[in-house]
């Protein structure tokens, strides 16, 4: 299974799980978060180069990287984000976890 097939999965999960607690699928489009998932119209999770991004507190961007399961976010722009998580290929972490915790940690903003 690709990245992509995979985060399609994980969107479908989210949209139909307990009412999709305000989750919004990607919308058409190739511009920046097109292919995010989106919580009061803020981006919580996406699927970037074949990884995914999630939003999530310093601290525990801090801890996922100590840890070696992934990297902070980089858009590109030689900066990486100090609250967004890219998950390693390799890493042994849920997909739906991630993203559920991401969606916590956005929603409650």
């Amino acid at each position: 299974m690709t990245p992509e097939e995979r985060f399609e999965d994980l969107v479908d999960e989210l949209l139909d799980s307990d009412g999709a607690n305000g989750v919004e699928p990607p919308r058409p489009g190739s511009g920046f978060g097109s292919s995010a998932l989106r919580v009061d119209k803020r981006i919580f999770a996406m699927c970037v180069r074949g990884h995914l991004v999630v939003k999530l507190p310093k601290p525990r961007v801090d801890e996922l990287v100590a840890g070696g399961h992934g990297v902070r976010f980089d858009a590109n722009k030689g900066t990486p984000m100090k609250e967004w998580f890219t998950l390693a290929e390799d890493a042994p972490l849920a997909w739906p976890a991630l993203a559920r915790e991401a969606l916590a940690f956005v929603g409650r903003r």
